[in-house]
């Protein structure tokens, strides 16, 4: 599908989410693992049109996201900003002050979008299921509260879904999972949308190892593009809302070079034809 989403601020399409707001399609993936880069978050604000920054507690980084922000000038009401919860503060009250400390590292007043980062709980005498909905409630609280516009999930299978469904009142309005040529979950995209849950997807590029596949390359070739953009504007157009991670300015630039082509079908359906089930980064199959 090609997304029939209006230009947003900065140029980029945005897509409607349940909670009212709508998401841009192309974020800027953060994190301190692989460096972190002041200078290239201010590029891609100020020269990209970038204005959907994607971080989490666990990365490190939101203290050093709030200087980059305030230096880019871009106005808070124009900027989508997710963070993620991570599991050393699962649970109802350790949810509601986590989220308030995200906040004051990245200097803002609300959270356009809070996920629990991860089905895994790790709490010694509670099963996962039992801390997730606890949690959950907590993140329900917030929204009602407005201090996250909308919530989501990370990393959650069906199973995962299924279970919350059944525990809390409010469906989650994003879910965010690895999703590139090799790992291309379709049941689980089909189901999100079933049930009005935006698909975002992390590793658009297989941390790089999708950038040397022969198809990719040919590709590359074919439309006078490069392997990286192939894979983002591939991602795209399968709808599904893509964090490209990268520290440096150039290649953010490159990255958000997509919008001014598209990829054939019989293409698209060649990309699709990659997935082999490879996770490049944590595979939550195993979680109950």
């Amino acid at each position: 599908m090609a997304w029939a989403g209006s230009p947003g601020p900065g140029g980029v399409p945005a897509v409607p989410v349940a909670s009212g707001r709508s998401i841009p399609v192309l974020g800027l993936g953060t994190s301190h693992h692989g460096g972190y880069s002041h200078g290239a978050v201010v590029h891609a604000l100020q020269k990209c049109g970038i204005r959907h920054i994607d971080t989490a507690k666990r990365y490190g980084c939101e203290s050093l996201l709030q200087r980059a922000i305030r230096e880019s000038g871009v106005k808070r009401e124009d900027l989508w900003i997710t963070t993620k919860l991570w599991h050393s503060d699962y649970g109802y009250e350790n949810t509601k002050k986590a989220c308030l400390e995200s906040c004051e590292r990245l200097g803002v007043e609300y959270l356009d979008l809070y996920l629990i980062h991860w089905p895994d709980a790790q709490v010694p005498g509670k099963s996962n299921r039992e801390v997730r909905a606890e949690t959950w409630r907590a993140m329900e609280e917030l929204y009602e509260k407005g201090l996250c516009k909308s919530i989501g999930v990370s990393n959650f299978l069906i199973s995962h879904l299924e279970q919350l469904k059944e525990d809390c009142v409010i469906t989650p309005h994003v879910n965010q999972v690895e999703y590139h040529p090799f790992q291309r979950p379709q049941e689980l995209v089909d189901y999100c949308r079933s049930r009005d849950i935006v698909f975002e997807g992390y590793c658009p590029l297989a941390k790089g190892e999708a950038l040397t596949h022969p198809a990719v390359i040919q590709l590359a070739k074919k439309y006078g593009r490069t392997p990286a953009q192939i894979c983002i504007r591939w991602s795209i157009q399968n709808g599904i809302v893509t964090i490209p991670k990268s520290t440096k300015a150039e290649r953010i630039e490159e990255n958000c070079k997509v919008f001014d082509f598209t990829i054939a079908e019989d293409d698209v359906e060649i990309l699709n034809g990659m997935h082999d089930g490879r996770h490049v980064s944590w595979d939550p199959t195993s979680i109950v």
